[in-house]
């Protein structure tokens, strides 16, 4: 259970890091967006971490 559980937050984390790549790589970032995205994958590698 907490296997599917820790999988299911890595891919998360993986989606939430092709979203930041994408938003970096736009002609005009921003930058709202990109620390929202931050915030988001640090939480979820917190999350990770407690397991």
């Amino acid at each position: 259970m907490i296997t599917t559980h820790i999988d299911a937050l890595n891919a998360k984390h993986r989606g939430l890091e092709q979203r930041l790549r994408d938003e970096r790589n736009r002609p005009s970032p921003n930058e709202t967006v990109i620390q929202t995205l931050k915030k988001q994958k640090l939480r979820i590698k917190e999350e990770i971490a407690l397991h």
